[in-house]
């Protein structure tokens, strides 16, 4: 799970998460907060088998938003029906209480980007063709990385679709194959690249360096 390293406030408030479980099945279930933050939260009370890495949503109140999984505590432990969540949308107001002010070193930032390819918040425009299809869905990425994107979809692909994707990127458009590896009703889905050309991986690294060295100032 690793060290905490950003400053969280300790409550108790019902949540309601949703998504897809491990074994592919729609899940929904009111759980509660132990902890939160501007960038995550602490669950208890999880009954859904999850995974990390997954993308879940959840709901307070009124307002919806996805998280990523971080960890899953393990059964017959005391992290037992526990979920350590990263929101991918902090800026987005999700919570009607004060939190603590980030630290002022970077160390926020640094909490989304504790991935093996960063992922930058980037809205794109998308094709998309599963299965290979040749009429294609219109949509958008949320967000970008070397290794994939998650693309908003009311209605989800199911995980393990092959899909071909076609990213606008400023003036090009960027050809790749890969597949869905989560798949989150009401939100969409996140697709992890295979296959892309040498001269659009370039366009796509020079854009990914460029924004988030820029968004790093």
């Amino acid at each position: 799970m690793g060290k905490r390293r950003e400053p969280r406030k300790d409550i108790k408030v019902p949540v309601r998460i949703f998504g897809t479980d491990s074994s592919g099945q729609i899940f929904s279930e009111k759980v509660f907060t132990i902890n939160v933050s501007r960038c995550g939260a602490e669950l208890i009370d999880v009954k859904a088998r999850l995974n990390p890495d997954e993308i879940i949503g959840l709901t307070y109140g009124t307002t919806k938003v996805h998280f990523r999984i971080k960890w899953v505590g393990a059964p017959n432990t005391a992290k037992a029906g526990r979920l350590g969540l990263l929101n991918l949308t902090p800026e987005k107001p999700l919570w009607d209480f004060p939190l603590p002010e980030p630290s002022d070193d970077g160390l926020w930032r640094d909490a989304r980007d504790r991935r093996s390819h960063p992922r930058l918040k980037c809205i794109c425009s998308t094709e998309l063709y599963p299965n290979g299809q040749t009429a294609p869905l219109r949509t958008r990425t949320n967000d970008l990385s070397f290794g994939g994107c998650f693309i908003e979809m009311n209605l989800p692909l199911p995980t393990g679709t092959p899909v071909k994707i076609a990213l606008w990127i400023k003036d090009s458009k960027l050809w790749a194959t890969g597949k869905v590896v989560s798949s989150t009703p009401g939100f969409g889905i996140g697709v992890q690249f295979e296959e892309i050309s040498e001269p659009d991986r370039q366009i796509l690294r020079q854009f990914l360096q460029s924004n988030i060295r820029i968004s790093s100032l």
